[in-house]
């Protein structure tokens, strides 16, 4: 009997884990060691939680064994509501956060909760992938909004403007951003929200990087800016934590609810329908909100995020018809190859170019919603000379690369 895939799933992509990873397994498979430098995973590059953290986990493990509420443990939970009244987002408590298994379950679940088909949401391009393949899978349509490279990858308010139509629900924010690393000015934020304010959108705002600020950029929680609106705020332990493999995440319901208690019932019968989240790594939440795990250190001169950035950067955009925008936050560059000096056609193609010379792993901007095939992101997690050692072997292969 053929089994074939749902047909739901015809315009669901998700291809910065697709034949480009398959290629890199295959790879690995016959014996070539890769570099990978495709995937925002502090924990292979040493940057690891501290222990007094992960004894927390360890001490409460005999707590675990049986389901927690449905929206997680209570005293993560508390944790979470205080670290948002610290932020400036007020009226937050307990019962407004749902923790999940990562931020990826709870945007399934906010999409799930709200979307019939047809149904649109404005998604930045470049985005975060599973925003569009979520959306797609649960029936609706990606409207992607233009960001502009050329203001440092800020929204192009005019064109998200554009790009309401009457079937619009929602507004997805992902500041700082994956992939361009852009922390959206207060004017932006502010004109993204106003937005949402006057076509009654309901704003899912991705936040998992927003302690994660370089040279004095600031992040602006959109709940915060905009008390009066319905804000979808997630956020998790994965990357200013480093506890990616906790899988800890998130979902924090701010400003007014009356208007959608359907809506979060919705939410909060499918956070039941999954009994509740891991619940051992949900102990990690509390430690690490209070104080425990910082990250500012690696974030100043001097810093290892911060000089790898930099030093990852000069080394980019010192290869011919490459330049690249300094990203203001998260883990990743998105260098520009230009058109007249590079050819692409199949950016995707070229990433398994790029397996088969160089052993690089790598991912291509047309696999984050992006329109064109001119760019591609690098993860600035590993140690100099494994930068050093990965970008030159960039340089070499686009040295005689034309597809």
């Amino acid at each position: 009997m053929q089994v074939a895939q749902a047909g739901r799933l015809s315009n669901v992509r998700y291809d910065i884990r697709g034949p480009v990873l398959r290629r890199a397994r295959q790879l690995e498979a016959a014996g070539h060691e890769i570099i990978k430098l495709n995937l925002g995973n502090p924990a292979p590059f040493g940057l690891e939680a501290p222990p007094d953290v992960l004894s927390e986990v360890v001490k409460h493990i005999g707590d675990s064994q049986g389901y927690s509420d449905a929206r997680g443990i209570y005293s993560a939970r508390h944790a979470v509501a205080q670290a948002f009244e610290r932020s400036g987002v007020a009226g937050i408590g307990p019962d407004d956060v749902f923790l999940g298994n990562g931020v990826s379950e709870l945007i399934v679940m906010s999409l799930q909760a709200l979307l019939d088909t047809g149904d649109e949401v404005l998604v930045p391009s470049p985005d975060y992938p599973l925003w569009t393949g979520a959306i797609n899978l649960c029936g609706g349509r990606a409207v992607h909004y233009r960001c502009d490279e050329q203001q440092d990858w800020q929204p192009d308010l005019e064109h998200v403007a554009s790009r309401i139509s009457q079937r619009t629900r929602a507004l997805v924010i992902i500041n700082p951003n994956n992939p361009t690393g852009a922390v959206y000015s207060r004017q932006t934020m502010l004109g993204l929200l106003d937005l949402a304010r006057r076509h009654n959108l309901l704003v899912l705002t991705d936040e998992i990087y927003d302690q994660i600020c370089y040279d004095g950029a600031v992040h602006y929680p959109a709940a915060a800016l905009a008390p009066d609106l319905l804000v979808l705020t997630l956020g998790g332990l994965s990357k200013t934590y480093r506890l990616a493999g906790f899988r800890s995440g998130w979902l924090v319901v701010s400003g007014p609810r009356e208007h959608a208690a359907d809506y979060l019932d919705g939410l909060e019968l499918l956070a039941n329908m999954r009994l509740c989240p891991n619940v051992p790594a949900q102990h990690a939440i509390e430690p690490a909100l209070g104080g425990r795990v910082g990250i500012s250190h690696l974030l100043q001169p001097g810093g290892r995020l911060r000089d790898q950035r930099d030093h990852a950067w000069q080394r980019l955009t010192a290869i011919p018809g490459v330049s690249c925008v300094l990203p203001a936050g998260a883990l990743y560059l998105f260098p520009r190859l230009d058109p007249d000096l590079y050819r692409i056609d199949d950016d995707e193609q070229m990433m398994i170019d790029l397996l088969d010379q160089q052993h690089l792993l790598l991912s291509h901007g047309s696999g984050f919603n992006l329109p064109t095939t001119d760019h591609l992101r690098l993860v600035f997690l590993a140690p100099v000379p494994v930068l050093d050692d990965a970008i030159g072997r960039l340089a070499t292969f686009l040295a005689g690369y034309q597809r």
